[in-house]
């Protein structure tokens, strides 16, 4: 076998077609991946090198077969497989040289490319910001991809003696095997066989990412194993001889055991640096339990600007991993919502789309005329049973201070969070209940309006009245949020809260310690005194580890109202200006509560001291800017000091906390205490908790939406009158995930993918000295090979 390797590669490293061939292909490739805008990595903008692996599986499928078109063809043609059949050699030892032969010139193709690499590895941002072992990984799948094209190309070359005859069955069939089956899978009598299995592309897309999956290593060697195997059979039929029946049976068996027992245990091997594709424990046991079969529908798709292609090749690889550990029980699909609608038709199906939470976005696509607005939808829908979830793909679309690439990232690191809590959500029988109180004076069902139209989505959502619930039904409850308290109360009504959190419910305190309200100020001529409130709480939180301090924060990093500066033509001439006690939070805890969110913008918020309590571990969510003041109450507030900057010295302080995350177990209020009389009912006393979860914020409206005019609500965390989006809807809908859910799905949030970029001033000062770096040394490289091969050559048959 040895013999006939060494004759096949220096056979054709002696031939000008080699390296014309070998050319071709490398010039074909430094100008898809260097030059043309569509597929170049330059245009693209990300430090990898994803365009090498899906442009050169199409590049292969001429490459390869113009390698094994004279591997067989030609010793048939020219009478000389017959001359081999003389030596001591078997059909299968000369299928095998060949084939290793042809191989080992696939890899002699790819070598030069590793010119792209080091490329890529310069031009990153910070330099060497590229995933080396993600590169390593797809080359491995490359590797598997050129294997199984060249098993299949020395089969065409057995089947016939004319070169050219057995190059275009090679392509045909390289390509069939592909891509061919995914077409199939698309016709309605086979959509549901799961015949795009039996393709190539599917293992492909998943290696090629720097993903081992012993399932896709698995289908590459029985592929090329089978083609092996045709390869041997055509010859030996051509021979006149037949292939002993028991070891067909044989294999046969060997492959369909083998086919089977990777489908069923199976191991990953991710190469990639930060584990990106790699799922997480907690996903796993919830897609290997899955009741029903789920289907995605990803409504991502046309014509992308490069960072959405980039959320969508996420979006697909991430669905793809889900789909792994899920027994063919999760099905997806990428459509345009758009596609094949008239103009007149597509408001119409936008509002459609956004009635069941599929938001769009108005995206700037460049084309010839200049820059057109292309309306696209970065979103999912997962349903099942009937049931239906939407999925933000693009997390977060106004985070501040972040650049247009770090919230792609973000959005990118959220995706499993997202896809497994809507599968989570859509498959579970009941919902968890969530309550908000009343009968204090708390926000109103308007002002609370979209923070309970949000949960809705996963949750049941109502109000509870303390004084009035039986005991027995408050701890139905998964979650109470005592959202701002203006009266105090009742020693009974804190007994039912404080014994609900002994028995393991989750609470969540938003607290306004002082009377302070902007429409207030207003109303009483632009000034107020701000002073405490009476709520009878501070005891029950200060056993519990928190104390709510009588104050106010004035930070200067704080949201903008609206002032009337006079009048004009009888039109009222209005201002904004920003406003000291409308704090905004930004949230740089690592939590994956406030992981990645917008700044929380809250109103006449005070200060919070952690108390030093056993058992309780204590986590800050959010604090002050370090420009900040604390104001004690009473306090005298007056909108004419807006009037005046503030100095920045004046304002230097230690960031205050705002919000707090108390974990563990807590001991009761009410220990060695009676119970209340006008309980009504006999609770037992539990002096310590079970391991539980609160929340303390000490912000009454961190959950308000603000009410227009006409009385309807605004979507929380929306300030109409600076037309700006806040983080406290998400914010919220994080607190609900984290404090009902005991799988720690939200711990997902976690995830951190390290931001890949070329540095874009540097590829635009030297686009063409790379562009002319990476498709002529590539070339320039095959050409010295082949002067120096041809020059030993010569040497040494010159004698």
């Amino acid at each position: 076998m040895y013999h006939i390797l060494k004759k096949e590669i220096t056979a054709y490293l002696s031939s000008l077609v080699a390296y014309v061939t070998i050319g071709v292909f490398l010039l074909a490739l430094g100008l898809f991946l260097w030059v043309f805008p569509d597929s170049s990595i330059l245009d693209y903008g990300y430090a990898g090198l994803d365009s090498l692996f899906s442009t050169a599986p199409y590049l292969f499928m001429f490459l390869i077969p113009a390698i094994t078109m004279r591997s067989l063809a030609e010793e048939r043609n020219a009478g000389t497989f017959e001359f081999l059949l003389t030596r001591p050699l078997t059909n299968l030892q000369i299928v095998l040289g060949k084939y290793f032969a042809a191989v080992l010139l696939v890899l002699f193709a790819l070598v030069p490319t590793l010119i792209y690499y080091y490329s890529v590895y310069v031009l990153g941002t910070p330099q060497g910001n590229i995933d080396s072992g993600a590169v390593i990984g797809s080359y491995i799948g490359l590797f598997l991809l050129g294997a199984a094209f060249t098993a299949i190309g020395l089969f065409a070359s057995a089947i016939t003696k004319n070169q050219i005859i057995a190059f275009t069955v090679a392509i045909f069939l390289c390509f069939f095997f592909y891509s061919g089956f995914d077409s199939l899978s698309g016709l309605l009598s086979l959509q549901s066989l799961g015949v795009q299995s039996l393709g190539i592309n599917e293992h492909y897309q998943s290696i090629s990412r720097g993903v081992l999956d012993t399932r896709d290593l698995a289908y590459f060697v029985l592929l090329t194993a089978v083609f092996l195997w045709l390869t041997l059979f055509a010859l030996l039929k051509q021979q006149q001889k037949g292939i002993d029946k028991k070891i067909t049976v044989y294999a046969l068996v060997i492959i369909v055991c083998v086919g089977v027992f990777t489908n069923f245990a199976f191991t990953r091997i991710d190469f990639t640096k930060e584990g990106r594709y790699t799922i997480s424990p907690i996903s796993r046991k919830i897609l290997d339990s899955l009741p029903a079969p789920i289907k995605v529908t990803v409504y991502l798709q046309g014509d992308l600007t490069g960072g959405m292609k980039r959320l969508q090749r996420a979006t697909n690889d991430m669905l793809s991993d889900l789909q792994a550990y899920s027994h063919h029980k999760l099905q997806f699909e990428f459509i345009d919502p758009l596609k094949g609608i008239a103009p007149e038709q597509q408001d119409q199906t936008i509002n459609d789309l956004q009635s069941r939470g599929i938001e769009p976005t108005a995206l700037s696509v460049k084309t010839d005329d200049g820059v057109t607005q292309k309306t696209i939808f970065p979103a999912a829908l997962v349903s099942a049973n009937g049931k239906e979830v939407p999925v933000k793909l693009l997390y977060q679309q106004t985070q501040m201070g972040l650049t247009a690439d770090e919230v792609l990232n973000n959005s990118i690191q959220n995706l499993e969070y997202a896809f497994t809590s809507a599968i989570k959500k859509v498959t579970r029988g009941g919902k968890p209940q969530i309550a908000f109180t009343s009968g204090h004076g708390e926000l109103t069902d308007v002002q609370l309006n979209d923070a309970m139209k949000s949960l809705s989505d996963g949750f049941e959502v109502g109000r509870v009245e303390l004084k009035t619930i039986p005991f027995d039904s408050l701890m139905k409850i998964k979650m109470v949020i005592v959202p701002k308290p203006n009266k105090p109360f009742t020693e009974a009504e804190k007994f039912k809260l404080d014994q609900y959190l002994m028995r393991g419910g989750k609470i969540v305190w938003t607290i306004d310690q002082v009377n302070a309200e902007l429409d207030s100020l207003r109303g009483h001529g632009g000034e107020e005194l701000a002073f405490p409130k009476q709520l009878n709480l501070d005891d029950q939180l200060f056993v519990y580890g928190i104390r709510i301090n009588y104050d106010l924060i004035a930070d200067i990093s704080a949201a903008q109202i609206p002032i009337s500066t006079g009048n004009i033509g009888g039109q009222a001439q209005i201002q904004m200006v920003p406003w000291l006690f409308y704090p905004i939070f930004m949230p740089l805890a690592k939590h994956p509560i406030v992981k990645n969110l917008d700044g929380i913008a809250g109103q006449f918020v005070s200060t919070i001291d952690i108390l030093d309590t056993r058992n309780v571990d204590k986590t800050v969510l959010l604090a002050s800017s370090p420009y900040n003041k604390k104001l004690k109450a009473p306090h005298l507030l007056s909108l004419q000091a807006i009037e005046q900057e503030p100095d920045p010295k004046a304002f230097q302080s230690e960031p205050k906390v705002t919000a707090v995350l108390l974990e563990g177990k807590f001991m009761s209020d009410f220990k060695n205490r009676p119970v209340p009389d006008s309980v009504g009912q006999a609770v037992t006393i539990k002096n310590e908790s079970q391991p539980t979860k609160m929340i303390v914020i000490s912000d009454g409206d961190v959950f308000k939406n603000q009410v227009a005019a006409d009385g309807s609500p605004y979507p929380l965390g929306y300030d109409h009158y600076t037309r700006q989006n806040f983080g406290n809807k998400n914010l919220l809908l994080n607190i609900a995930d984290y404090m009902t859910d005991d799988s720690g799905l939200i711990s997902l949030r976690n995830k951190e993918i390290k931001l890949r970029l070329l540095n874009r001033a540097r590829v635009r000062n030297e686009k063409l000295y790379w562009q002319i770096i990476n498709t002529t040394l590539p070339l320039l490289l095959v050409l010295i090979f082949a002067i120096f091969q041809h020059y030993t050559r010569k040497r040494k048959y010159a004698h």
